[in-house]
């Protein structure tokens, strides 16, 4: 059964007028549930997890002034949200739902979380609406309890994944691989073990050829034993903070190949679902839908 990690707190208010658009992660699930491809069983609550788990990845100092909220100025701006109690616990239950997705997946090929795809997050800071980082934690995780030992991570948000790439910089047992816009946010990027970068306004075509000619080369040359994939939405034409061409239907296609290509090679895939920010709520929402359609379809 397809397991997707889903907690009230993922929709977490923010002041009127903030751009990012927060109630989609209590839409989506309520579109799943509605056309049938999902039941109640299909979803399970995270809770807190273990200070351990985040400081394997996390420096001490940041993490217990995100808990104090004691950051400074600077810092908080960074992160694009207003800091509270509830948006440092709701990146905790965030985390913890990836944790508890990549054991499931252990069980039953693939799981999913509603929310996480926390990118840019660094070892010491966040960034973009990023405070920790969930498939790092995660990752970091499986090899503490000796789950897994080599691990791919495929990030397909439009936005590089910085914060994931300087936390296994120099890390041979974790490969980055961040396929993303040139000209979008960040400016300044990270060195993933493997960066490709899209021109504006790159579409289905190309943009699907290049991943079916990358991510099975990848895998036959690293032999991870367990993927991680963030699954963005934000390469869609439509996007307010993307810069690339793609339809609803190649993002579609997209996760197809990538679900398909992990159950071919009987990799273990968790799935976190990173950024969308397209005018239309109902575009993200369909965007996003596809994915756990594909992981049903695919695995069930």
């Amino acid at each position: 059964m397809l397991k997707i990690a889903y907690h009230p707190i993922y929709k977490h208010p923010l002041p009127e007028g903030h751009r990012f658009p927060m109630e989609k992660y209590e839409l989506l699930p309520k579109q799943l549930l509605h056309e049938g491809s999902c039941t109640e069983d299909n979803f399970f609550m995270p809770g807190m997890p273990e200070e351990d788990f985040i400081l394997a990845v996390h420096d001490e100092t940041y993490f217990r002034a995100l808990q104090d909220l004691s950051l400074d100025k600077r810092a908080g701006r960074k992160i694009g949200f207003p800091l509270s109690e509830a948006l440092v616990k709701r990146e905790q239950i965030i985390a913890d739902g990836t944790i508890k997705a990549s054991e499931f997946a252990l069980q039953h090929g693939i799981a999913m979380n509603i929310a996480g795809g926390t990118h840019h997050a660094y070892t010491n800071h966040g960034e973009a609406f990023c405070l920790l980082n969930d498939q790092a934690i995660a990752a970091r995780y499986l090899q503490k309890k000796k789950l897994a030992e080599k691990i791919l991570i495929v990030d397909l948000d439009v936005h590089q994944g910085n914060g994931t790439a300087e936390i296994f910089e120099g890390d041979p047992s974790v490969f980055t691989f961040s396929m993303h816009g040139k000209n979008n946010y960040p400016f300044k990027k990270e060195l993933s073990n493997l960066d490709i970068e899209l021109p504006d306004g790159t579409g289905d075509i190309e943009y699907l050829d290049i991943l079916k000619n990358t991510l099975p080369d990848l895998i036959n040359d690293h032999a991870p034993d367990f993927i991680f994939y963030l699954s963005g939405v934000d390469i869609l034409s439509t996007d307010k903070l993307g810069k690339l061409g793609c339809s609803v239907a190649g993002c579609k296609e997209r996760d197809r190949f990538v679900l398909q290509t992990c159950k071919d090679h009987k990799i273990p895939v968790e799935v976190s679902m990173g950024g969308g920010y397209s005018p239309d709520i109902k575009t993200i929402i369909e965007a996003h839908a596809n994915t756990y359609r594909m992981a049903q379809e695919i695995y069930f």
